[in-house]
């Protein structure tokens, strides 16, 4: 393992990664606290920050073009930045089953499952993860 293809990735892809690992990471803690909180309700704001970055970032990244510069992944993005706010919602106005399924939702399905797919080989964090160097870059869109 090797932090040294995340380090030299250009600036968007950090500022998509490392959001993206501590949203994981504080993610996990979110499920394990007393829901109702004040804990809970600033740690949920520190990952719905954390989300929004992440998402906005994942548009500068192109490396993967099936349209142009952007793929199917970049509606993942798109997904979250609608779903943040109605689950917020649904937390102001007390539908808090509803709001517990929009964010568990949000951390399989763009956490989980689209952080799985970045551990394939060619991308960053397969490189990270395995120590191994493909020269990634933008695609020609």
């Amino acid at each position: 393992m090797t932090l040294t293809p995340l380090l030299s990735a250009n600036l968007a892809t950090q500022l998509h990664a490392w959001p993206a690992l501590a949203a994981f990471v504080l993610g996990l803690v979110q499920f394990a606290l007393p829901k109702g909180t004040r804990l809970h309700r600033i740690t949920g704001w520190v990952w719905v920050a954390l989300m929004a970055v992440l998402s906005v970032m994942s548009f500068f990244i192109h490396t993967i073009c099936t349209f142009g510069g952007f793929s199917l992944i970049h509606l993942l993005s798109i997904v979250t930045l609608v779903t943040l706010p109605l689950a917020i919602r649904h937390a102001r106005q007390k539908r808090i089953a509803g709001h517990a399924m929009a964010m568990t939702i949000l951390f399989l399905c763009a956490l989980v499952i689209a952080g799985a797919f970045t551990f394939s080989p060619g991308r960053i964090m397969h490189d990270v993860a395995f120590g191994t160097v493909t020269a990634t870059g933008a695609c020609k869109p």
